[in-house]
């Protein structure tokens, strides 16, 4: 089992993932198309199917929105 290490802003947890190079590729386009990062993209769909069977935690943090985050003063 891989070994995930905390990012050390906000404490996410880093992961390898190994991609078949054409679904990465369909992946960074549909990424692009929503203004969003590849790693958000995979954060938003795997989010997204843990709702939908019921496995994802109440508790875990709400993904950012696409794009550049907002300049704060």
């Amino acid at each position: 089992m891989p070994t995930t290490d905390p990012e050390p802003s906000g404490g996410r947890k880093s992961i390898l993932l190994r991609l078949d190079p054409l679904v990465h590729e369909a992946l960074t386009r549909w990424a692009g198309d929503e203004l969003r990062s590849l790693n958000s993209h995979i954060e938003k769909l795997l989010r997204q199917d843990l709702k939908r069977v019921g496995r994802l935690p109440k508790q875990a943090n709400p993904i950012r929105r696409p794009g550049r985050p907002r300049k704060t003063e």
